[in-house]
């Protein structure tokens, strides 16, 4: 599996942005699909995952009721609708991809596992 972000950019604080992924190769096993972020000096944070084969999705609360995620199976695109943007969301934001199921990985208490695959990242800017 290969995953390549796109959509990042540079926006103010309240503005919106959509992030893309798609994937390619075998796509057979994965059963969750995710996005994460980044920023220096912090650790990897699940932000939303959705399940591949339906519209089961999870969220990290820090972003709850302002990002969206959501898929397009025919296409093999993953979406990130981010609204109501603040500056503590700026971040590299990464696609990701896992075997196990989301319930497993991003459904439980505390942080989520990491994922198997991940794409190089698209970075996201918000500025006050």
């Amino acid at each position: 599996v290969r995953l390549a972000e796109s959509g990042g950019g540079s926006v103010q604080a309240g503005g919106s942005l959509t992030l893309s992924c798609t994937a390619s190769g075998y796509l057979g096993t994965t059963n969750c699909m995710g996005w994460w972020r980044e920023t220096p000096g912090k650790e990897r944070e699940g932000v939303a995952a959705i399940w591949t084969g339906g519209r089961t999705t999870y969220y990290a609360d820090s972003v709850k009721g302002r990002f969206t995620i959501s898929q397009n199976n025919a296409k093999n695109m993953v979406y990130l609708q981010m609204d109501s943007l603040k500056p503590d969301d700026s971040a590299m934001y990464y696609c990701a991809a896992d075997q196990d199921p989301c319930l497993m990985v991003a459904g439980k208490e505390g942080p989520w596992d990491p994922f198997e695959t991940w794409g190089q990242g698209t970075q996201v800017t918000v500025s006050s």
